[in-house]
């Protein structure tokens, strides 16, 4: 499952990053994301969603939240 079909306010853990492109690799791992980080879905938006990664909140489109599986 990626965070696109994940539910509001509850907590799930990253499994791992689908994606060929090694800058956004190391962009997601500075920001906390990686495999084993736990990540919270705030909110859903039309072409985007709002996460929670460590003491951080994010807004990260479709594209990106699809890569992200959980």
């Amino acid at each position: 499952m990626n965070l696109r079909n994940a539910q509001e306010g509850k907590e799930y853990i990253i499994q791992r990053i689908e994606t060929d492109d090694e800058e956004l690799d190391a962009f997601l791992f500075s920001l906390g994301c990686y495999a084993g980080e736990p990540i919270t879905v705030v909110s859903h938006k039309r072409n985007s969603c709002v996460v929670a990664i460590k003491d951080g909140r994010y807004n990260i489109d479709s594209q990106l939240a699809e890569a992200i599986l959980i």
